[in-house]
C-alpha cells in the first residue's frame, strides 16, 4: 500500500521538501527501478548547490557519486536512469562498471538539467541511509587502567556467573578496542573519508575551547543495559563520566554529531549521544570483530542468542573498571586494526 507524507531530506547541509512522497517497499534488492514521478520527487526548491554549465548543445552538471552507488541510479535493466531520463528531458552518463568518475546531466534547458540533479539527489539518498556504516567517530576507552579493569570484571564474571543462560567468554569486548561510539558514518568512497576528516579537524577549535587545551579526565565506573528484561540482554555497557562530573564530554559528543549532521555525512538517530562503552555483545558470538551501532535502540537480533544479565548487574553494578585522561576523538575504520589493536584512524585531533 502506497503511503503519501511530507519527507526532509539533508543533502549535503542543504534541507530539501519532499512532498508527496511515495513510501516504496524494496524487497527485491535487485530492483531499484520504482521511484514515483517526477511531481512526486522534486524538491520544492531549485537546485543550487551544483554548477550548471553552459555548453554549445545546452547544459550539463556533474555530480561526484561514489561508485557504489551507481547501481541504484542505473536500476534493474537500466530501468530507473531511463525513467529519470524520460521524466526530466536529460541525459545521464554514469561511468562503467568498476571505474571512479563523475556522473554527468546534460539537457537543452537549465531547469531540466537541475530537476535531474535534484531528483538523482534524492534517489542516491534514500539508498545511501541503507548502507552498513563504515566508520564511526569514537573516544578509546582502551587505556591500559581501564583495560586491566576490564579483564579483571571479565574474569570474576566468568568465575561467579558462568552458570547464567548465554554468559561465556566470547560474548565480551575485545580489550585493545573498548571504545565510545559517538555517531557512525557510512562514508563510501576516499574522497568522502577525506571530507569526514577535515570536517574533524574543522572541529578542534571548540573541543578546545570546551577543554581549555587539557585532556579530559574519565572515569569508567558501574555498568548498564538497555532493553527492558535483565533476563534477557544483548548488549551491557560500562558508563563512562567527566571526573568531577562535568557535562563537557557530553556537550562535546553532541557538537560532534550536530557538525556531522549539518554536512549531511552522519544521520541524527537521537537526541543526545549516550556516553557508554560496549563490554558484552552477544554480536561478538558468532564475529569477534562485529560492532553495535552505539546507540540505545533496537539493535539487530537476528540469530542472537542473549543473556541473563541479572546477577552480573547485582554483583557487578557499581563495579569501577578505572580512570584515565581522554585526549583524542577519532574517525575509526569499522573492521579494522592498528599496531597498537585499536581501530585503524581515518583522522583525528586532539584535547590539548
Amino acid at each position: 500500500m502506497e503511503v503519501l507524507r511530507p519527507v526532509l531530506v539533508n543533502i549535503k547541509g542543504r534541507i530539501y521538501r519532499k512532498t508527496s512522497v511515495k513510501e516504496e517497499c524494496y524487497d527485491d534488492e535487485d530492483d531499484y527501478s520504482c521511484y514515483g514521478t517526477a511531481s512526486d520527487q522534486c524538491a520544492d526548491e531549485p537546485c543550487d548547490l551544483h554548477a550548471i554549465e553552459q555548453t554549445e548543445k545546452g547544459f550539463c552538471c556533474a555530480l561526484d557519486i561514489p561508485s557504489v552507488l551507481h547501481k541504484y541510479i542505473i536500476g534493474k535493466k537500466g530501468e530507473t536512469r531511463k525513467r529519470l531520463e524520460s521524466d526530466t528531458k536529460t541525459s545521464i552518463s554514469i561511468p562503467k562498471q568498476g571505474m571512479e568518475g563523475p556522473i554527468v546531466i546534460t539537457g537543452a534547458q537549465k531547469a531540466s538539467v537541475a530537476s535531474a540533479v535534484t531528483r538523482l539527489e534524492l534517489l542516491v539518498e534514500s539508498f545511501r541511509r541503507k548502507q552498513p556504516f563504515t566508520h564511526f567517530l569514537s573516544l578509546t576507552l582502551n587505556h591500559p587502567n581501564i583495560q586491566e579493569g576490564f579483564l579483571r570484571f571479565k574474569e570474576e564474571v566468568l568465575e561467579q556467573c558462568s552458570q547464567d543462560v548465554g554468559v561465556d567468554a566470547s560474548i565480551f569486548q575485545n580489550p585493545a578496542k573498548l571504545h565510545l561510539t559517538v555517531g557512525t558514518l557510512a562514508l563510501l568512497s576516499e574522497a568522502e573519508v577525506q571530507r569526514a576528516s577535515e570536517l574533524l579537524q574543522q572541529c578542534q577549535d571548540f573541543i578546545r575551547d570546551l577543554t581549555e587545551g587539557k585532556p579530559l579526565p574519565l572515569v569508567v565506573s558501574g555498568i548498564e543495559y538497555m532493553n527492558d528484561d535483565p533476563s534477557m540482554v544483548d548488549v551491557l555497557y560500562a558508563k563512562v563520566q567527566v571526573k568531577g562530573g562535568s557535562d563537557t564530554l557530553q556537550v562535546i559528543a553532541d557538537r560532534l554529531v550536530e557538525h556531522f549532521v549539518a554536512v549531511g555525512l552522519m544521520v541524527r538517530e537521537w537526541d543526545r549521544v549516550k556516553l557508554h562503552g560496549t563490554v558484552m555483545n552477544t554480536l561478538f558470538r558468532k564475529d569477534p570483530s562485529a560492532e553495535d551501532k552505539g546507540g540505545h535502540g533496537k539493535q539487530n537480533t537476528k540469530d542472537r542468542e542473549a543473556f541473563d544479565a541479572r546477577n552480573i548487574l547485582q554483583r557487578f553494578g557499581e563495579y569501577h573498571f578505572g580512570q584515565f585522561e581522554l585526549n583524542t576523538v577519532q574517525i575509526s575504520q569499522r573492521f579494522s586494526s592498528d599496531c597498537t589493536g585499536y581501530y585503524s584512524s581515518a583522522g583525528e585531533v586532539t584535547f590539548s
